[in-house]
């Protein structure tokens, strides 16, 4: 017996352990080499484990298990090259599925022919399996009473057409339903996902070792929902994607980092770094947890540019094919909590980052506007940061900058 073990590999600097979310191939299964076997969740994203040799899967480790790098994860048994009795390879759920969905092979037909009467032609099995009808109630008119095409066809339709029996309901179903006990008293426990827990320990992290302090401001939407109105369509044209919110908030923030360089940079040690570049983390929901792939060097990007890239990190991100090289980075964060319905909160910065901004719902208001009381679409803006190396004159000069920004678009885009 040959024997390949599988253990958990290098993943990162700075990841130490994974958990095993699930398999891919069940235990005692044939695998094939570089197939992937089961998936890890790390810190960061989840990966795929790719088989090291083809053989026998021997599972070790169990779902859900913690596992430092180097951690033993399955055996593979090389010296296995089919089900044991030096044939093909084990047919497996998925394979003997996928066989019985292929249709039967067209074969001339002759006097000969060696199919039995009703025998249906590939196209007509197709149909057939497609409405759940069996070839031995369906009369053939075709040679040799093969079950042709158009016999399928007319079958199918007499089935739709066919009035449906209601089934007659069980004793059972007729006795008179319990409702069930109120004031239920049930729990369950689930384990935290890695991500989840990495996420806890991050926030509780940023709210115990920073000096966080939060500025709020109102922006008031209407030229940026104009501008929007007027220009999405021949945008969409020019450049197939529409411009988005996000897009010129990250403009405008992007702006306002290099004016002010403090709320662009990071506490290093006794160190702060200051960066010359603004790339920026945008928050993602995902069915795993909040993700924060940064989208890089956003100062130099035009609006179509950082649409399409916001667009490929999210897609990634919501479908766990982020890599870690994309999840890494970031030197200021956008949050949207608006678009769950959030009227104002106090977002947590993002280690080791020193500020972070929120973006809110944009609700109609009563706001004063030259001495008038008009209805606007306005917007409540949070700007939370490190007051270890951010003033408070610096956080709230910021915030009123990108408020500034934001309500004349055209002048910003326009650098005046």
């Amino acid at each position: 017996m040959s024997i390949v073990e599988m253990k958990v590999p290098v993943i990162g600097e700075s990841i130490n352990e994974v958990t095993l979310s699930r398999w891919l191939v069940a235990d005692g299964e044939f695998v094939e080499l570089d197939q992937s076997i089961c998936e890890f969740e790390s810190d960061k994203a989840t990966l795929e484990f790719p088989a090291e040799a083809s053989g026998k899967l021997i599972h070790v480790a169990a779902p859900g298990a913690d596992l430092e790098i180097g951690a033993l994860v399955a055996r593979i048994d090389t010296s296995v090259t089919s089900n044991g009795s030096g044939g093909s390879k084990p047919e497996t759920p998925a394979t003997k599925e996928k066989k019985e969905e292929l249709p039967a092979k067209e074969v001339p037909a002759s006097s000969g022919s060696s199919y039995a009467s009703g025998h249906p032609s590939p196209a007509a099995a197709k149909i057939l399996k497609e409405n759940d009808i069996k070839p031995a109630v369906v009369e053939g008119s075709g040679r040799d009473g093969r079950i042709t095409k158009e016999d399928a066809q007319k079958a199918a339709e007499a089935k739709k057409s066919a009035p449906t029996e209601k089934p007659v309901p069980k004793p059972e179903a007729l006795a008179p339903k319990v409702a069930t006990a109120a004031f239920s008293r049930e729990e369950e426990r689930k384990k935290m996902s890695r991500m989840r827990r990495t996420i806890a320990k991050r926030l509780v992290s940023a709210k115990n070792e920073t000096a966080m302090l939060t500025t709020f401001n109102e922006i008031d939407m209407s030229a940026v929902m104009a501008l929007r109105s007027k220009y999405n369509e021949r945008f969409e044209k020019k450049y197939g994607i529409k411009i988005g919110f996000m897009s010129l908030f990250a403009k405008a923030v992007a702006k306002a980092l290099l004016e002010m360089p403090d709320v662009n940079a990071m506490l290093d040690d006794q160190e702060i770094v200051y960066h010359n570049y603004v790339d920026i983390s945008i928050a993602i929901s995902t069915p795993n947890g909040l993700v924060v792939p940064p989208v890089r060097n956003v100062e130099s990007m035009s609006l179509a540019e950082f649409e399409f890239a916001l667009k490929d990190l999210s897609g990634k991100a919501r479908s766990g094919s982020l890599s870690l090289e994309e999840m890494s980075g970031g030197t200021f964060t956008i949050t949207n909590g608006g678009i769950f319905g959030s009227l104002m909160s106090t977002p947590i910065i993002n280690e080791p980052q020193s500020a972070i901004l929120g973006m809110h719902a944009i609700k109609e208001r009563p706001v004063a506007v030259n001495g008038q009381v008009e209805i606007r679409p306005m917007m409540y803006v949070a700007l939370s940061y490190d007051h270890r190396i951010i003033d408070g004159s610096t956080s709230v000069t910021f915030l009123v900058r990108v408020k500034e920004f934001l309500e004349d678009p055209v002048a910003m885009l326009l650098d005046i």
